[in-house]
């Protein structure tokens, strides 16, 4: 059984009830005061005590997805030892082989209210496993296909995308299952408001438990050469994806968010538009990041500081939007930052910031989905339809 599969949850606290009837059956059988009853007493005890805090960890893993899988868990950071070679995809399913792989983790077959349909009608949405060279990191991600990707007047078309980030320590799935990405795009783009765009869902936390903050971590994992090189070359390895940065974009929430605009504003030849909702603007040195991410580098942690960098450094040729409500905890936080890019922006043409405030809302799914559609449009207008084709056969 998976890890996160609800049949080891239930399995579990089957286990936990059926320790407790026995404990209650057997324990005046055990009660005598000598070795082998005391040594009986001791195990229904751990047994019951072990299937109850198990069922409880699962449970917390499940809401928050610290780990995705059995491997995630024993083997957290390690790649596959052996890549293989891999093919472009045209429509079918990618190839067991290489860089990206088809996977049942993470959860999609409990997501009850995708699009039904032919993948013609309706797109289609994978579950894949990817595995960086560069960062030597791997994770799960959901991949998006919009309808027309399995049309065949679109066969040698490539199609513009959007990686969407969940906060930390979410799953990706909360990007299906919670934010409802897959789900929106088609509604949106059924009606004419975005383009046919291919959407990848990741999470930031590619090392769990450890919150990176999509930054590369001294002497630890390069979240952020996995997310600028590793994903975007396999996915363009596998499915037909624009090769310019003019036509990939990143979209987040809370840590997403962060990640979202920290990659645009470092890596503009990777990401040339990004949005961030209800995001940081600063790398947290705390728990969470398990202490200084930099290992005392104070030039990196600076350059990773969105503020400093609008103050100090050249503004890239990137457009940003920001998310966010004014009853958001960090909302000043929120009001400095878009203070200085709109200083930076009147003064270089080639930097874009544009901003969504809504009234009322919190740091929750409910906020984030109403603030989801115009998102999505804006990237679309943000995205350029790609100019390269893929190749006659």
């Amino acid at each position: 059984m998976e890890l996160t599969s609800s049949a080891l949850v239930y399995s579990l606290t089957a286990l936990a009830a059926a320790a407790l009837v026995c404990t209650l059956w057997l324990w005046p059988r055990l009660a005598r005061q000598r070795p082998l009853p005391v040594l009986g007493r001791l195990g229904l005890l751990a047994v019951i005590q072990l299937s109850v805090l198990a069922v409880l960890a699962l449970s917390v893993n499940n809401s928050y997805g610290f780990y995705t899988s059995w491997n995630d868990l024993l083997h957290p950071g390690r790649a596959p030892l052996t890549l293989a070679g891999s093919e472009h995809l045209r429509g079918a399913a990618p190839k067991t082989a290489g860089l990206v792989r088809p996977t049942t983790e993470g959860g999609l077959e409990t997501v009850k209210d995708l699009p039904q349909g032919k993948p013609e009608e309706v797109g289609r949405v994978d579950s894949v496993k990817v595995t960086g060279i560069d960062s030597g990191l791997f994770d799960q991600v959901f991949v998006y296909l919009p309808p027309e990707y399995f049309i065949p007047r679109y066969s040698r078309v490539r199609f513009p995308v959007l990686l969407t980030l969940a906060g930390y320590p979410g799953p990706s799935l909360h990007l299906v299952e919670g934010l409802r990405v897959p789900q929106t795009a088609w509604d949106l783009e059924r009606t004419g408001r975005i383009s046919p765009t291919v959407i990848v869902m990741a999470r930031p936390t590619v090392a769990p438990p450890r919150n990176t903050e999509c930054v590369n971590v001294a002497g630890g994992p390069q979240t952020e050469t996995w997310f600028v090189k590793d994903l975007p070359d396999a996915l363009r390895a596998n499915y037909r994806l624009s090769r310019s940065a003019d036509s990939w974009g990143v979209l987040g929430y809370s840590t997403g968010g962060s990640c979202a605009l920290r990659l645009a504003m470092r890596h503009p030849e990777a990401y040339t538009s990004a949005t961030g909702m209800h995001a940081d603007y600063q790398v947290p040195n705390d728990h969470w990041t398990d202490g200084d991410l930099f290992g005392g580098d104070q030039t990196d942690a600076q350059h990773s500081d969105l503020n400093w960098r609008l103050q100090n450094l050249p503004a890239p040729d990137v457009s940003l939007l920001v998310v966010s409500t004014r009853t958001e905890e960090d909302f000043a936080q929120t009001q400095a930052f878009l203070a200085n890019a709109k200083h930076v922006a009147d003064a270089h043409p080639g930097f874009r910031v544009d901003s969504l405030v809504l009234d009322d809302g919190g740091h929750s799914f409910e906020t984030w989905r109403r603030e989801l559609p115009t998102a999505l449009e804006w990237m679309s207008d943000h995205l350029k339809t790609p100019q390269d084709r893929e190749p006659r056969q």
